[in-house]
């Protein structure tokens, strides 16, 4: 069951990682998919590669923030 868990989060984390160019929701379900990794790997006693998912939890999560925020634009004085 563990093992079935942890493909799906894989899955999950590569499926939307791949569809993230259309819409930037990918970037939060890529998110959710990190940390469904990294508590699969915490509960296979895999600590490394749960600090590792759990990283690219917070990027995911920072970079879907960042994605709301509109570039700022230069202003050119005359």
């Amino acid at each position: 069951m563990l093992s079935l868990f942890g493909s799906i989060a894989v899955s999950i984390m590569f499926l939307s990682w791949w569809l993230e160019p259309r819409s930037r929701w990918y970037i939060l379900i890529f998110a959710g998919g990190s940390a469904a990794t990294a508590v699969y790997s915490g509960l296979a006693e895999v600590y490394p590669i749960m600090v590792i998912e759990t990283l690219w939890t917070a990027v995911a999560l920072r970079r879907f923030i960042q994605s709301r925020v509109p570039a700022p634009t230069a202003v050119k004085s005359t």
